[in-house]
């Protein structure tokens, strides 16, 4: 059979595919109880469930995992002798920001200027529902060639690490021959692309407490020590002055050899505004595929709205380090906590916890199914052949699935493209790439199963 009819079959499926995205991404699973029900997780886990067992997949089970969340995995055989392939998305999304400032409802798919805006429409909802279409295409035009696994996490966002934990417990539940994520994104729309590395993380939590209890400032400011003066200060020596990441003992000069990421485009897909300039040195693709980059995420401390007159007693904040492939994060942890503690000043007491490590990652590009997927690619997109990139965001589970599975060929795809603007407001996703990737998803299915006939 030709894989012609593939692109046709996807995009007959593109109508049902928009319904089913506007169902997922109106559950709003934080999978952070502090920020939003659990119930919406459930939710949205018992959704992906369902989906599973519409598509005949049996063994369909909600894996309770050992941070509190769920994953949803379900079992698809193929034909007898054919390889068995892992697909993976995650339905966990990251909380919408400031919902005032997303032009229209983050968990409310909403169609304008030719994309579908919604918190988790690219990250990673759109990824699962780019598993079913590919899928769905395949069993409409003679059947999915292959035994296909689906697991769907539920807090990939967090890092946690629920499902790693789950998997190391049960090793036989996600082996496969090739695993694919679908959960990274093209350079840009339109250009093919697979993932070739990833960045590890490690996310800490800093306090500092200086004083019994807050203070009048007018009588006790200029010797009263105020932690949260004290915490800016710490703060400010994760970097030095042209903005590069200065954790003690950490390396930060190693550099990227791929595809490059030419700074006007970079200033134009993070929109940076105008005079601001970017960070750290060397080229974009060094500083944000091949180095190590510290973020300070969220910190505690009174709201200029209803402020009052006072030296803080304590503060607090959260911090995230992004640790590039032939760096480890656990050795990368221990030197930012190390840096922490000795750097706060004044003799501020500091307390570091740690919630959340993942490894960074570099695939094997030189494996077969690598290859089934640049002809996929190209099929998928005429005229444009299959590119590698960095990405700077982390997928824990990655590292844990090569460690399990260690002749398993591991590929990384998505649609979390620029333009997407994942883990910001007015998160989007390009129908047309989804629907391409899908095509090109069921093709490499096809593909790779007969590379693997006797």
């Amino acid at each position: 059979m030709t894989a012609r009819p593939i692109p046709e079959t996807v995009a007959s499926l593109m109508p049902r595919a928009r319904e089913e995205l506007a169902e997922l991404v109106a559950f709003q699973s934080v999978a952070d109880p502090a920020v939003f029900p659990r119930s919406e997780c459930e939710g949205a886990a018992n959704w992906v469930a369902d989906a599973l067992r519409a598509e005949e997949f049996t063994d369909v089970a909600l894996l309770d995992t050992p941070d509190g969340t769920q994953s949803v995995y379900g079992f698809l055989p193929g034909p007898a002798g054919a390889p068995t392939v892992l697909l993976y998305a995650h339905y966990d999304v990251q909380p919408p920001l400031d919902e005032s400032a997303w032009i229209s409802p983050p968990f409310e798919l909403t169609e304008r200027d030719g994309r579908w805006f919604g918190r988790g429409a690219a990250d990673c909802k759109g990824g699962f529902i780019m598993h079913l279409l590919a899928l769905r295409a395949l069993k409409a035009n003679g059947g999915v060639p292959v035994s296909v696994k689906v697991i769907a996490e539920g807090s990939e966002e967090q890092g946690t690490g629920g499902l790693e934990r789950y998997a190391e417990a049960h090793p036989e539940l996600l082996a496969a021959d090739t695993i694919v994520i679908g959960d990274t994104g093209n350079f840009r729309v339109g250009l093919p692309t697979v993932t070739a590395t990833l960045r590890g993380m490690t996310m800490l939590r800093v306090r500092l407490d200086t004083l019994e209890g807050n203070l009048h400032s007018g009588q006790f400011g200029g010797a009263a020590p105020d932690a949260l003066a004290a915490m800016i200060q710490l703060l400010a020596s994760l970097r030095a002055e042209d903005g590069t990441t200065t954790v003690d003992g950490l390396t930060g000069d190693a550099d990227w050899d791929g595809i490059q990421y030419p700074e006007a485009e970079f200033r134009q897909d993070a929109k940076v505004l105008d005079g601001v300039e970017l960070i750290g040195t060397g080229t974009v693709a060094d500083r944000i595929w091949a180095r190590p980059a510290v973020t300070v995420i969220g910190i505690d401390c009174p709201p200029v709205v209803g402020a009052t007159p006072s030296v803080q007693a304590s503060a607090r904040a959260q911090i995230s380090l992004r640790v590039p492939p032939g760096q480890d994060a656990a050795e990368a942890t221990k030197l930012l906590t190390a840096h922490l503690e000795s750097r706060a000043p004044w003799g501020a007491r500091v307390r570091v916890e740690q919630v959340g490590q993942g490894q960074p990652f570099r695939a094997d590009m030189t494996s077969p199914a690598y290859t089934a997927m640049a002809d996929a690619m190209r099929d998928a997109y005429p005229g444009q052949e299959m590119q590698s990139s960095g990405m700077g965001g982390s997928i824990p589970l990655c590292n844990t699935l090569a460690g399990l599975y260690p002749e398993a060929e591991i590929l990384l795809i998505g649609l979390s493209e620029p333009e997407a603007q994942i883990h910001a407001v007015n998160e989007s996703v390009s129908p047309e790439e989804l629907e391409r990737m899908s095509v090109a998803e069921a093709l490499f299915l096809r593909n790779y199963a007969e590379s693997k006939k006797v």
